[in-house]
C-alpha cells in the first residue's frame, strides 16, 4: 500500500474513530480524515443512562480515555495524527473520481475530499413514530451527548415529574432506572406483550416485568402511542395510547434503530436483505475501495448462517479494527455475530444470545429446553443470589442455538460461557468438562452454566424427562387428568404454592413411603423450588416402576402463571 494513501471515514462514536486509529497504527504516513457532521466524534454511547442518571457526573467522561484524556478534534490531531472534520455533512460521492462532496456546517461552504479507500461508519437513525406531537418541548430520542444533556440539565429538577418512556427495548430500560434515581414516576409503554421485544421467552421476560413492577414502574404491554399531547406552550403533558392517557413532563421515545442507507443507497452500493449496507467478511462493500461498518451494516448469523440486523457498540469496534487491517494490507475477516446483549434493570441482570426458542420454532429446529434457577455462588454465603438459566439446544447436533439468563446474580460470565460454546461450535455437552474458575465467592463448585450442560445431557439422552411451564400450564388449561407432585416442606408449601386441585404434596423425604398414594396409570409432573428436589423425585419414580413421569423444569420459581405467595 502506498503510505501516503488517503483514508476517509465518515462518520464518528465507535467504528470511525476505531478504524482511524488502527490505520495509523499500522501505517502512520496514511492520510486519515474523519467527517463528522456533528460537534462530538468519540463518546460511549451506551453510556449516557448513566449520565442521566447522575452515576456519571460530567458528560465529559463519557469522551476521556482510561487516563481521563478528551476524546476530542485536538486529541485526535496531536495524539493520532487523525483530520477530524466535525460539522461536517457529506452530501454526495463520486465513486468513479474518488471524491467526497461535503458541506460545512458552520460556514455553509462546500469542500471536497478525495480518498484511495472510503469507510461508511453512519451508524443508525430513530425511525420516526408515525404520531402527533414528537416535536413537542420535553420530547427526546438518545441517541446523543447533547439528547442526554438536554434530558438531564435543561430539564432542571426531575424529582416528582412523569416521564413516559415509548418502547421496552434496551435504551428504554436502562433509561428507566435512571429516571428513578432521579425521583420520577415513570410509565413504560410497549405495542409488543413483552420487554426486550422478541430478545427473550415469556417465561424470562416474566422476571424482567416483575422487577420493573416492584421498582415502581407502571409497564403497559400491548398497547401503543397514538399520539403526544401538548400545552399552550408548546410543552409536553400527557401520552394518548389505544388504551388510556398517561401524564408527561418528559417523552422519551425509545423504539429502536433503522440502519442509516442513505448515503450508501445514493452511491448505488447493494444492501443486504436487512435493508443495511451488504458487506463482504472483509468489510468491503460492493464498491471494492469502499468499506463500511457499525450500526449501518448486516452480519452474518453465525447459527443460521444467515443474515442479521444486531447493532452493538462492541460489534462497530471489532468492524473498525477489521476495516483498518484490510485497508492496510493485513487480510482480516469478520465472521458474524449471534445476536448477543445484557443490560442491567435495577436489581435485574438480563442477558441473552442467539436463538430464542420462537426464533428456533420458526427455523425449523428440534430442540429441547433447559430451564435452572439457582446460586450464582455457593449457597451458604450470604452474597449468593439468583439467577436463572435457559437454554435451548438442537436435538441432532445436540449444538446450543441460544441461551437467556436473569436474576440479580452474576449473569454475565455465564453468559460469556455460552458465547463461547456456541462461536467454537462444540456440543452443549462440552461445557461440563470447561475447567472454570472455582471458589465458594465466585460460583458453586459445579457452576451453573455446568449444571445446565448436565440437564441438556440427561434431557438429550432420555434419562430424564420434563415440561415446560408453558407445557404444564396448557395441560391445566385443556383440564388433563394429571398429578402435580409438590416435593417441597409444608413450610415451603404455604409460603408460595400453586393453587391447583390437581397439587399433591409430598416432601422428597417421604416419597418413598408412600408410593401408594401415586397412581401408576396417571401422568405426575414433580416440582419444587427450582425442580432440583422435582428431578430426584422423577427418578426415585422411574426407579420404581412409574412411566408417566416428567418433571417440571425450573419448579416454582420459574413458575411465570397464577401462583399464591404470603
Amino acid at each position: 500500500m502506498d503510505k501516503k494513501e488517503k483514508i476517509v471515514i465518515i462518520g464518528g462514536v465507535a467504528c470511525g474513530p476505531k478504524a482511524a486509529s488502527r490505520i495509523k497504527r499500522l501505517n502512520p504516513e496514511a492520510e486519515v480524515t474523519i467527517l463528522e457532521k456533528g460537534e462530538l466524534l468519540s463518546y460511549a454511547g451506551c453510556g449516557l443512562p448513566f449520565y442521566i442518571s447522575g452515576e456519571v457526573e460530567s458528560h465529559n467522561e463519557l469522551m476521556a480515555t482510561p487516563t481521563g484524556v478528551v476524546r476530542d478534534t485536538h486529541f485526535f490531531k496531536m495524539v493520532k495524527d487523525i483530520n477530524v472534520e466535525n460539522h461536517t455533512l457529506v452530501k454526495s460521492v463520486d465513486r468513479e473520481q474518488k471524491i467526497v462532496h461535503a458541506v460545512r456546517l458552520d460556514t455553509g461552504d462546500t469542500a471536497e475530499f478525495p480518498y484511495d479507500s472510503l469507510v461508511l461508519a453512519v451508524g443508525s437513525t430513530n425511525p420516526n413514530l408515525p404520531i402527533e406531537g414528537t416535536e413537542l418541548n420535553g420530547v427526546s430520542q438518545l441517541r446523543t451527548v447533547e439528547d442526554a444533556r438536554r434530558i438531564r440539565n435543561e430539564s432542571g429538577s426531575l424529582k416528582g415529574k412523569n416521564a413516559v418512556i415509548i418502547g421496552a427495548g434496551l435504551i428504554g430500560l436502562e433509561v428507566t432506572e435512571a429516571f428513578k434515581k432521579q425521583g420520577m414516576n415513570i410509565t413504560m409503554i410497549e405495542m409488543l406483550d413483552s420487554a426486550m421485544g422478541q430478545m427473550l421467552d415469556p417465561e424470562m421476560a416474566y422476571h424482567l416485568h416483575n422487577e420493573l413492577k416492584s421498582n415502581g414502574v407502571t409497564l403497559k404491554l400491548n398497547e401503543s402511542a397514538a399520539k403526544i399531547e401538548g400545552d399552550d406552550r408548546g410543552c409536553v403533558k400527557s401520552v394518548v395510547t389505544d388504551k388510556g392517557t398517561y401524564p408527561a413532563d418528559i417523552v422519551l421515545i425509545s423504539v429502536g434503530v433503522r440502519p442509516n442507507t442513505d448515503l450508501a443507497e445514493q452511491m448505488g452500493l447493494e444492501l443486504g436483505k436487512s435493508r443495511a449496507i451488504k458487506v463482504y467478511p472483509d468489510m468491503r462493500t460492493s464498491d471494492p475501495n469502499i468499506y463500511a461498518g457499525g450500526d449501518c451494516v448486516e452480519n452474518r448469523n453465525l447459527i443460521t448462517g444467515g443474515p442479521i440486523y444486531a447493532p452493538m457498540g462492541s460489534t462497530a469496534n471489532k468492524h473498525g479494527r477489521i476495516i483498518a487491517d484490510n485497508i492496510c494490507g493485513k487480510e482480516s475477516q469478520f465472521k458474524g455475530v449471534i445476536g448477543t446483549a445484557i443490560c442491567k434493570v435495577f436489581n435485574c441482570n438480563v442477558a441473552r444470545t442467539g436463538l430464542t426458542e420462537k426464533m428456533a420454532k420458526q427455523a425449523g429446529y428440534d430442540y429441547i429446553t433447559v430451564l435452572t434457577p439457582a446460586p450464582d455462588k455457593a449457597h451458604f454465603l450470604a452474597s449468593a443470589k439468583m439467577i436463572i438459566i435457559k437454554l435451548i439446544v438442537d436435538k441432532k447436533t445436540e449444538k446450543l442455538l441460544g441461551a437467556q439468563i436473569v436474576g440479580p446474580g452474576d449473569v454475565a460470565k455465564r453468559m460469556d460461557m455460552a458465547v463461547a460454546n456456541i462461536i467454537s461450535n462444540d456440543s452443549v455437552t462440552d461445557i461440563a468438562q470447561y475447567d472454570l474458575a472455582y471458589a465458594p465467592p465466585f460460583s458453586p463448585a459445579l457452576d451453573n452454566i455446568i449444571t445446565a450442560a448436565h440437564i441438556a445431557e440427561n434431557k438429550l439422552s432420555g434419562f430424564s424427562q420434563s415440561y415446560t411451564p408453558a407445557q404444564v400450564q396448557e395441560k391445566i388449561d385443556n383440564g388433563d387428568d394429571f398429578i402435580l407432585l409438590d416435593v417441597r416442606s409444608p413450610q415451603e408449601f404455604e409460603q408460595m404454592r400453586l393453587d391447583d386441585p390437581r397439587v399433591k404434596l409430598i416432601p422428597l423425604g417421604k416419597l418413598r413411603s408412600c408410593l401408594d398414594e401415586l397412581p401408576r396409570d396417571k401422568e405426575i409432573v414433580p416440582f419444587c423450588k427450582i425442580s432440583l428436589r422435582g428431578y430426584e423425585a422423577e427418578q426415585i419414580l422411574r426407579g420404581k416402576g412409574y412411566t408417566k413421569v416428567k418433571y417440571l423444569d425450573g419448579g416454582i420459581v420459574c413458575w411465570p402463571y397464577k401462583k399464591t405467595v404470603n
